[in-house]
């Protein structure tokens, strides 16, 4: 009897859609697991035969006692020794997949969409017919950057397991949503299933709270987080892209005591100012499209991506610093404030975060330090020597522990007889990367971090310890030893007590001692530093003052301290040099303050002599005693031996 081919047709569809088996117990045309069998075993997913293959009769029964035949079902409807069948039939493969809220898709090994679910369809606003041979990564957006396109061919090639991308995707209506995609091989390693799943609303809540981490809830500005991150972002992009300068600029900013605002008118008016004041930084960015952000307090900054050079940068700093100049109105108050400014710009190219913000913050710091009120420009080399600086401040007092430190002596000379009187003793620093450093590149800092405390002890010891070899060694021709001691030796430490030890280890006599101070630190001096000077004098120790007529010059204050030396300040003598004309006031000048010293019972020493003149015209005007390079350079101990029994020169 002929078959006729349409119910053929039919009953094969019958059977693929009803779950009927084939001869390995599939049904035919079930191309896809249920989520139940991918989870279970995700690398067995069945291939659909052929419909025109052989296979057992699905009807005939086998004979009584007979094995069934093999692949042939068992009177339960499951292989034989398979047990009960688990979850569903296979032929809702297909039905899942159509009724699936996920939106899907089948996609072969060359990339082009096979099939799709109308979820797919409805997720795109089309219908999924429309979408079979549609390239997959055009249809997930997957060529946007060159890691995913990478990435995705590696997953068509078998060469890596799955992708997973959050991507931006238009509907067919031009409306946006963004999918998190997600495409693997299929168990049957001839296809790969495609999946997206609307994350639009999660996006949204996602990108609004970000938005309140990242803005400043004052000013509404970018905040100091969000900052770096864009800082990073366009290092990065300026390093890699051809297409643009390769440069970037930052302009570091701080308001000009923005603390006395919130002080006086409070933190309620503080902020407004702050909103005012972001919204004047915002304009003049605007031209430029440059990044404005709020890094904390009153500080802002501002990220200049591609920057055509330095004086781009100092022309935005202007522009800044004049709409900063104009008055606020906040709250019905009329209020003025200045800003300083911090401006680098350099290439991209070997740049970090951290080395950018720091160099603005030294400029910013730079810029208040110069006046305030001003924007400064980055210089490489204040920078150099500020990072010296910083270097030699944070290992002074373990250079004082190592002994990295030498006493040079320069001669006292008698104007009269040129006979050595005394020296001065003054500190070197014999540092292992720098080289002998002179005291006024270290002296400062010594007094700023306090490590003048113990480097002055040391000074004081090795030179009295000197001073008494000295006068062993010449006994009818003792040597005064002049120490220099910072206002802060006093306050910081038992000076008295310092010097009475240290002279009775070394045995010399107090008045071989002389302790200078400058004339700004001892004019002043009241409460402890005054008690300490008078306890010094009543022990013998001689006090000088160095640099005399360049500080407060009170001379009511000679009356009262125990002074017994004036130490006239070098700019007096310069102005006695023959090759110049010769100022008349200075030596008046220098004539009556050595005959006022002379009236008080104090004498006088004139420091800086460079000249035979010069000597000569201060010995007639009454000066005792001279110092400077005529006489002698600084020297070590042993040159000042030779000088002692012979008069000097010069």
């Amino acid at each position: 009897m002929r078959t006729n081919n349409l119910d053929t047709t039919n009953a094969t569809r019958e059977r693929a859609v009803s779950g009927i088996p084939d001869g390995q117990g599939r049904a035919l045309g079930a191309t896809l697991p249920t989520i139940t069998e991918r989870d279970a075993a995700p690398s067995v997913l069945p291939v659909a035969e052929d419909a025109g293959a052989p296979r057992p009769a699905i009807d005939a029964p086998s004979p009584p006692g007979a094995p069934p035949a093999p692949g042939a079902p068992s009177a339960s409807g499951a292989p034989p020794g398979a047990g009960p069948a688990p979850g569903p039939a296979p032929g809702d493969y297909r039905a899942a997949f159509n009724v699936a809220r996920l939106a899907m898709a089948v996609v072969d090994r060359e990339g082009r969409v096979r099939d799709a679910n109308p979820a797919l369809g409805a997720l795109l606003g089309t219908d999924p017919a429309v979408l079979t041979t549609r390239s997959a990564a055009d249809l997930a957006n997957l060529r946007e950057d060159p890691r995913t396109w990478k990435e995705y061919r590696d997953v068509l090639g078998g060469r890596l397991a799955r992708l997973r991308r959050t991507r931006r995707l238009l509907r067919a209506d031009g409306h946006a949503l963004w999918a998190e995609i997600t495409i693997e091989p299929a168990p049957d390693s001839c296809s790969l299933l495609l999946s997206m799943a609307d994350i639009s609303d999660q996006r949204d809540l996602q990108g609004r709270l970000r938005h309140l981490q990242m803005h400043d809830p004052v000013t509404r500005l970018p905040n100091r987080s969000l900052f770096f991150e864009r800082m990073t972002s366009a290092l990065e992009a300026a390093t890699y892209d051809h297409g643009g300068t390769g440069r970037i600029g930052l302009c570091y900013l701080d308001l000009d005591g923005f603390k006395a605002v919130n002080d006086t008118l409070g933190h309620r008016v503080g902020d407004r100012l702050l909103g005012a004041v972001a919204q004047r930084l915002t304009e003049c960015a605007a031209p430029g499209g440059h990044l404005v952000a709020r890094l904390g307090g009153d500080e802002f900054a501002l990220l200049v991506r591609n920057s055509t050079g330095t004086e781009q940068l100092c022309d935005l700093a202007r522009s800044l610093l004049a709409a900063l100049q104009e008055p606020f109105d906040v709250g019905g108050q009329r209020l003025s404030v200045s800003a300083s400014i911090g401006v680098v710009e350099r290439p991209a190219a070997g740049t970090h975060t951290t080395w950018l913000m720091q160099a603005a913050d030294t400029t910013l710091y730079w810029a208040k330090e110069d006046g305030k009120a001003r924007w400064t420009l980055f210089d490489p080399e204040r920078n150099a020597h500020r990072m010296t600086r910083q270097a030699l401040s944070s290992t002074l007092r373990p250079a004082v522990e190592r002994e990295e430190f030498v006493l040079d002596y320069q001669p006292l000379v008698g104007l009269g007889d040129g006979v050595v009187r005394g020296v001065e003793a003054l500190v070197r620093w014999d540092h292992p990367q720098f080289g002998r450093l002179s005291p006024n590149r270290f002296i400062p800092l010594a007094e700023e971090n306090g490590a003048i405390v113990p480097l002055g002890r040391w000074v004081l010891r090795t030179a009295c310890r000197q001073a008494r070899a000295w006068q062993l060694a010449n006994p009818t021709h003792p040597l005064v030893v002049s120490v220099n001691v910072a206002v802060r030796q006093v306050w910081d430490s038992d000076l008295v007590a310092d010097v009475g030890t240290i002279l009775a280890e070394t045995g010399l006599p107090p008045h071989l001692l002389q302790l200078e101070l400058t004339e700004s630190a001892v004019m002043g001096s009241t409460g402890r530093p005054l008690q300490a000077l008078q306890r010094l004098s009543d022990m013998g120790v001689p006090i000088a003052i160095d640099d005399f007529g360049t500080g407060y010059s009170n001379l009511a204050y000679l009356s009262r301290l125990p002074v017994s030396t004036l130490k006239l300040d070098g700019s007096f003598v310069q102005g006695f040099r023959a090759e110049e004309h010769p100022n008349p006031a200075d030596e008046t000048i220098v004539e009556a303050l050595v005959q006022l010293a002379h009236r008080l019972g104090l004498t006088v020493t004139a420091e800086c002599v460079e000249s035979a003149e010069q000597a000569e015209r201060l010995r007639r005007i009454g000066c005792d005693t001279g110092q400077g390079w005529f006489y002698s350079r600084p020297v070590p101990p042993d040159r000042i031996q030779t000088m002692i029994t012979c008069p000097a020169s010069g």
